[in-house]
């Protein structure tokens, strides 16, 4: 058996896991707030337990050993990261040295939150590591395939040339993996021809459309701010309202900049004291009966409905709607109400199989001619696959 030792760096949280063959997780250590360096305690401890591998264990040359138990070491050969952006240049995995840890660095200011920690989370696992490859797994590369007329920005040619506008997108991996596992478990449709619209639904979301395994349209565009209302950011709104808000003294730069990112969404909209966004508060209070939260809720899936729509269109119908991420996985509430207006694309939901699903699963209505189906988000299985496929091709060159 071998394994890749998966980094998936938040904007606060920190998730490390070892996938093995068939997607096995073989260990794996969730840090809900991590404070983004390489010398963390939860960071160096998980490292230094698979480092360490217990006892007998023994990895060969380029890997290091983890103890899947006594007597039975598993080697681990490459370590995938998720780097959120990659701009223009990095559109598949990519194998790190100095000059990839260095265009990662220079794309800092396009994914402030992320870019440091992905660093960070990569300064730790080399050091951990020596010789074992570390891969750079890139949310933005599975939208490379947008077409010019999806990424590119109507604005002026010198501006586009100069700063490298662009449609980016992201959520890639998970886009990625819930088109995959998707086309899995669509086995009577042609892979080639599946009409996909992937909802990435959390405290960050955007939709995307895959047509054929290939991207075609998304929501995020050159940051992550774009698209769908979500737990904190506000998603698309009128950039002269941005340009009059910043003029003549009305907001600053800098709360303009905070408030859109750290104040706007669910948050801003439900008024909720102290509030994270989080859906499900907004959804309590919503219960007790607070206006503003009732409001919130109703934003959200009015957006929602707008945004699966478009991607529809982008591809000129649909053959089947899938749900993932935290609140797509969980929240049957949420993927109700997004479905309830989508009847004119075929789309309707098993009300029984909705409330029930906890997993991969179906929730078609017997009346839809559209299927609806919720895929657990697996970033992880998808970054060690593009891991292990990238030093497949490097081994056979």
């Amino acid at each position: 058996m071998t394994a890749v030792l998966v980094v998936n760096a938040g904007s606060s949280s920190l998730k490390l896991s070892v996938v093995g063959d068939d997607d096995a997780v073989i260990a794996r250590r969730d840090v809900d707030r991590w404070d983004g360096t390489a010398d963390a305690p939860e960071l160096r401890g998980f490292l230094d337990q698979l480092s360490d591998g217990g006892p007998g264990s023994s990895g060969g040359p380029g890997s290091s050993g983890v103890s899947g138990g006594p007597g039975s070491p598993i080697p681990v050969h490459a370590i995938g990261h998720r780097v959120v952006h990659g701009g223009s240049r990095f559109t598949a995995a990519t194998l790190i040295d100095d000059d990839v840890l260095a265009q990662v660095a220079d794309l800092t200011s396009l994914a402030p939150l992320h870019q440091p920690r992905a660093l960070a989370g990569i300064a730790a696992t080399t050091a951990a590591f020596p010789g074992v490859p570390n891969v750079a797994c890139f949310d933005t590369a599975f939208h490379a395939t947008l077409p010019p007329q999806a990424a590119t920005y109507p604005l002026p040619a010198a501006w586009r040339n100069r700063f490298g506008l662009r449609k980016f997108g992201f959520h890639g991996l998970s886009h990625g993996y819930a088109a995959r596992r998707a086309g899995q478990l669509l086995d009577n449709h042609d892979a080639e021809q599946l009409r996909l619209v992937t909802c990435h639904l959390g405290a960050g979301s955007s939709l995307a459309a895959v047509q054929g395994g290939r991207s075609v349209e998304t929501t995020m565009g050159f940051t992550p701010m774009d698209g769908l209302v979500m737990a904190t950011r506000c998603g698309s709104i009128d950039p002269g309202l941005i340009v009059w808000l910043a003029s003549e003294d009305r907001v600053s730069l800098a709360e303009l900049a905070n408030r859109l990112e750290h104040g706007s969404g669910l948050a801003g909209l439900a008024e909720l004291p102290d509030s994270s966004g989080d859906i499900r508060e907004v959804m309590a209070a919503a219960e007790r009966g607070a206006s503003a939260a009732a409001l919130a809720l109703r934003v959200h899936a009015h957006r929602l409905v707008a945004g699966i729509a478009q991607m529809a269109a982008a591809m000129n119908g649909l053959d089947a709607l899938v749900f993932t991420g935290g609140v797509g996985e969980h929240l049957p509430e949420v993927r109700a109400a997004a479905t309830a207006g989508l009847g004119f694309l075929g789309v309707a939901l098993d009300p029984e199989r909705n409330a029930a699903a906890r997993a991969d699963a179906e929730i078609t209505g017997p009346e839809a001619t559209t299927r609806t189906l919720v895929v657990t988000a697996r970033e992880d299985a998808e970054i060690a696959r593009q891991a292990k496929e990238l030093l497949r091709e490097i081994s056979a060159a």
